[in-house]
């Protein structure tokens, strides 16, 4: 069974966007994986379809109604079983390289919610057991970003999907440490040359020159992987 997605969103436009490119969207037109979107203002009330209204306590922005969110979520569960469910926000756990290996491996559909203005009601987080993400330490106008690059973060782990799965190995996040600098052709560029170690043929000077390269650079760019290194 394919890995499934159904996203809930007010802006289902924006899909498959860069999901529909390359590796990922031949495996989307092979069915290797399945994209589905709901358009959240659909379920407006009004003449206006309003999905949002002020905040109850006061505040700044306006919130998404619960009562909008469940009736999408209602005609989203048609056919699922158990569906993991995911509301993509600012407020969330950032989700990892971990997040991925497991959900790439899921044997349920994933929905995700994609939070717009100022959030989303909490009753109806709460009722529909949502796990709450994001894609880092900052703030964006809305959960679609953030969707992508979950959705592409599972799928490049799918098999079939990359040309050489075992590039996924040695790349960063699924060791301690942070991947080592990669050279290419031509030898020479702009004056600086690629490091003779790795011309050497000697496998296991590269690998050790490799290794304390991602030492270096995990200490330099990530002191707190560093740690959780030396740990």
């Amino acid at each position: 069974m394919s890995l499934s997605f159904t996203i809930i969103t007010l802006f289902p436009d924006m899909y498959p966007g860069p999901l529909g490119c390359s590796l990922l969207g031949k495996a989307l037109a092979s069915g290797v994986w399945r994209l589905k979107t709901i358009d959240l203002r659909t379920y407006g009330l009004g003449r206006y379809g309003s999905v949002d209204d002020t905040c109850y306590g006061g505040g700044a922005g306006m919130v998404i109604r619960a009562d909008v969110v469940d009736a999408a979520l209602r005609d989203a569960m048609v056919g699922l079983i158990h569906p993991k469910m995911i509301y993509m926000t600012p407020r969330g756990r950032v989700m990892t390289q971990s997040d991925f290996q497991t959900y790439s491996q899921c044997t349920h559909d994933v929905v995700i919610l994609c939070g717009r203005y100022e959030g989303v009601d909490q009753r109806v987080l709460d009722f529909w057991d949502f796990q709450e993400l994001c894609l880092g330490d900052f703030v964006l106008c809305g959960g679609d970003i953030p969707a992508m690059a979950f959705i592409e973060g599972c799928i490049r782990l799918l098999p079939g999907v990359l040309h050489n799965p075992d590039s996924c190995i040695s790349e960063s996040f699924q060791r301690p440490l942070l991947e080592h600098p990669l050279y290419t052709r031509p030898a020479t560029w702009n004056g600086v040359s690629v490091p003779e170690v790795l011309i050497s043929g000697h496998h296991g000077q590269i690998k050790a020159w490799q290794q304390e390269q991602s030492k270096e650079h995990t200490k330099k760019v990530r002191p707190d992987l560093w740690q959780k290194f030396l740990e």
